[in-house]
Order: C-alpha cells, then structure tokens, then sequence
C-alpha cells in the first residue's frame, strides 16, 4: 500500500510539473499584462510600463520567470493578484470555500436522486416508467446550463417571490402535481393492474391532501417542521430503512431502527433550549452530530441480531436523518424574522449572490440565508448531474442483474430485496466510484457558468476574472489545483473500487 502510494503521488507530481511549465509558457503567449499601459495616453506611459516590469519580472525569459514562481510556490507563496495587489492565498480561500458551499449540496443529492432514480428505471426495464425517465433524463442532459439557470431565475425565484405576496390555492397546479406524482409511483412500485390502481389512487389522494393542507394552512408564509413532524417523519423513515436494507422481518434492527427515531424526537426538546442559550457554530454542530451517530451504533449495537452490522446501519442512518430534520426545523423558526427583514422585504428566494449584504443574523438566519441562495444554483447543477447519474446507474443495474451470480441468488430462493441490495447494487455503484470524485472536482474547479449566471464569486469566476485581468498567478494556481485535485480525485477512485469489490487489491 505505501509503495502503491509514493508511486502514485510520484507520478502525480511529475505531471503537476510538466502541466505547470507547459500552460506557463501557454500563458506568456496568451496574456500580455502591458496591453491597458501600451493604450494609455497618459504623459509617464513610459514609466509606468517600466514599474510593472520591474514588478512583473517582465525583463526575465518567460522559464525562468516559471522556476522563480515554482520556487515560491513550494514554499506557500502563491503570488498576488498584481492589479488589486491582493495575495492569491486570500483570493483562493473564499473562492474554494463558495465553490465548495455550492457544489456539495448538488452533488449529494444528485448521487442520491440519481442511484435511485437509475436503480428503479434498471428494474421497471422496457415499461413506461423506464421509457420516461429515459427521455427526461436525456432532455434534461441536453439541456444548456445558462438556459436552465435563466428558466429558474425567472419562473422559480421571482414567480415563487410574486405567489409568497399572496399565496392561494393554484388548483390547476395543485392538480397537475398530484397527478405526476401518482403516475410516478405506479411506475416506481409496478406490479398488476389492481396493485397499480390502489397506488395510483392513493398517491393521489396523498398528495392533494398534503399540498391542499399546506396552502390552506399557511405553511408556505410560515414553514416549520416541530416536533410531530420530526416523529411522524423520522418514525416513517426507520420502518423504510429497514424494509430495504434489512427487511421488517428482522425485528432486532427494526427496534433498532425506531429506538433511534423516537430518541432523537424526545432529544428535540432539550436541544431547543441549548439552543437558545448557548451560541452555535458549525464546529458544535458536527460535534452534536459525532455524539448523535455514536449513540445510534450504540443503540445497533445493543439490539445486534444475527447481523448487527445491519442494526449499526439502519441506526446511523436514521439517526443522521433525524439529526437533519431538527436542524432544518430549527433554521425554519428564523423564517418570519428573515422574512420581514428590510434587506429581504418579503422576497427571501434569491437570484444572485451567496449571502444577502448588510443582513443582521444570528447563526441559524444565517444558514437559512445561505440555504435560499443556494437553490437556484444547486437546483440547476442537480438538473444536469442527475440524468447524468441516472444513465449510468442504470445501465451498470441491467449489466449486473445479467450475470451469474445474480441468477445464482435468486435459485437458492433469497428473497428479491437481499438480491437487489446486498447482491447486485454494490456491484453497480463501482462505475460510478470512478465518475463522482473527478466530478466533484470538476465542479469545485468551477461551475463556471452557473457561478457567473447567479453571482457567485467562486474558482470559475475567479479564474475567468483573472484570465481577463492578464494576472498569471491566480490563474497558475487554480491549475495547480485543479490538476492536483483530479490526481487526488482518481487516486480515491481507485480506493473506493476496492472498497465496494472485496476482490480487487492494490498491487504496488
């Protein structure tokens, strides 16, 4: 494993090198910092050219500028951004930080959208589900990402905006939602024509209900989750993560399973009032968060079973569930506050911007600031990783369910959850373990569209504003790191290939 390592890190940075001097010598050809002083018509033109020479090294071969600018690079000085004289260390912190804000909501939940989306087309083969995830799945990967961003913009933020003005009840819409989500789950769940006509006619009537309460109720002008909510929701989603991963026959890890949630819902009420005595920050939180998951493998752990790990699981996992549901609920009490604040006036879904400037906000108005501009742009890098996702899910499902082993499981009569789950997913996921860390990096490079589109001022905007500022450090060192990452991002690739397949092994 080490020797695996120190090679791969080897070879890691003698391309880091050799990209390094090539796109330095590229950009001594692509950038001219002189051009605004060979334009200007001020009297000490002369002059001033002669200062950013000196400043520049301009005087040097173009190599040997490379190998001073390395000298210092190795060393943690990564330059500055000469027209601001700004260092590129500070620069590319808060770019980093809002990339990374902006991609990691959208890439989680376009795994987790897209495996499972994938997961059930694969299985509904050749049905109407499956030829109409397909066809939106491809539309939605056709789709331009500044098209998609301005159809958001538009219709979703000031449209949503204008309704929270005075919202009604939109029948049509209300109507046309409980319908998709119908015909949704009778393709989801399939079966015969009774079984497809009960689902049907439930998911329908499910639906309208919950959106009819919603409006009438005046949960979109005030929205908030409470404790029932955390019970009803957390309770709902022990007895679906133990009917997937462990089947409701296995008693010990659905006790389990429930323990956590009804724990975690009487937890509700004393973190109210830490809360609102103790200052928060996302350090505390994580640390909340390390205690709720230990708790919960506790609690799988004592309940075992003839598999405990599967009672460890399912705990964790609704505990991690539940832990989110009284974090949003808490960030929604802020709703009113935020609201009516005069920065917002009434208009909290954002269009541009990662934080809304000169807003007086406490911790938890904070992150629901951060989160109402975080859904335009998530929403529109969901939209295009997703289908994504959902072609190759579903492709490596219908290669997987074709092989032996498959067939093999099913005649010694295990159950078809046990095939699918502990037999066949697993195997299915390896193609995306090379897909989603080169993707994730990709991203933090910079979404540089959406990021320009919305206002964000990330790696893709810092990049393009330097590349037109003529400043060659801060475009050096997104290279560095956008090449050092995607190294980093296949070397992890390969971990996870072992990880998910016992039986591949890291020959040195």
């Amino acid at each position: 494993m080490a020797r695996f390592i120190a090679r791969r890190l080897g070879l890691a940075l003698g391309t880091l090198f050799i990209l390094s001097f090539l796109m330095y010598g590229l950009l001594e050809f692509a950038l001219d910092p002189l051009q605004d002083l060979r334009e200007n018509p001020a009297p000490n033109r002369d002059e001033l050219i002669a200062n950013r020479v000196r400043l520049l090294n301009l005087d040097m071969p173009w190599y040997q500028r490379y190998f001073l600018w390395l000298g210092h690079f190795v060393q943690g000085d990564f330059g500055i951004a000469w027209r601001t004289m700004q260092p590129v260390g500070q620069l590319i912190r808060g770019a980093i930080a809002t990339s990374i804000q902006l991609v990691l909501a959208a890439t989680i939940i376009s795994i987790l959208l897209g495996v499972t989306i994938g997961l059930v087309s694969a299985l509904r083969q050749y049905t109407t589900f499956d030829y109409v995830i397909t066809f939106v799945s491809f539309l939605l990967y056709s789709l331009p990402i500044f098209w998609v961003a301005v159809l958001l913009k538009q219709f979703l933020a000031i449209g949503a905006n204008d309704y929270l003005q005075n919202p009604t009840i939109n029948w049509p819409l209300v109507v046309t939602l409980s319908l998709i989500s119908a015909l949704f789950w009778t393709g989801a769940l399939g079966g015969r024509r009774d079984k497809k006509i009960k689902v049907f006619l439930g998911a329908l009537i499910v639906t309208f209900a919950v959106l009819v309460l919603t409006l009438a109720t005046g949960w979109v002008e005030n929205p908030t989750i409470g404790v029932v909510g955390v019970g009803v929701l957390s309770i709902a989603f022990a007895f679906g993560v133990t009917a997937i991963f462990a089947g409701l026959n296995n008693k010990r890890a659905l006790y389990s399973a429930l323990t956590t949630a009804v724990l975690g819902t009487i937890i509700w009420w004393p973190l109210q009032w830490l809360w609102a005595y103790w200052e928060m920050s996302w350090p505390w939180m994580f640390g909340l968060l390390a205690v709720s998951l230990a708790v919960a493998a506790l609690i799988g752990l004592l309940f075992g079973g003839p598999d405990r790990q599967i009672s460890i699981r399912g705990a964790m996992i609704v505990a991690l569930f539940t832990s989110v549901l009284i974090f949003v609920d808490r960030v929604l009490q802020t709703w009113v506050p935020y609201n009516n604040a005069p920065q917002i006036r009434g208009r909290p879904l954002a269009t541009i911007g990662a934080a809304t400037p000169g807003l007086s906000a406490d911790f938890w108005m904070t992150q629901l600031d951060r989160a109402t501009h975080l859904m335009l742009p998530t929403l529109a890098l969901v939209m295009i990783s997703f289908a994504t996702y959902v072609r190759y899910q579903r492709g490596a499902m219908l290669e997987v369910l074709n092989q032996d082993y498959i067939r093999t499981a099913r005649s010694k009569g295990l159950s078809e959850r046990v095939v699918i789950v502990r037999h066949a997913l697993r195997n299915a996921l390896m193609p995306l373990a090379s897909i989603v860390p080169v993707d994730f990096i990709t991203l933090i490079g910079g979404a540089v569209i959406t990021e320009t589109i919305f206002g964000w001022a990330g790696m893709g905007r810092m990049f393009l504003t330097s590349l037109g500022g003529q400043e060659v450090d801060p475009v050096m060192f997104y290279i560095m790191l956008t090449g050092g990452l995607a190294m980093i991002a296949n070397l992890v690739a390969d971990f996870l290939y072992a990880v998910i397949d016992p039986r591949i092994r890291v020959n040195a």
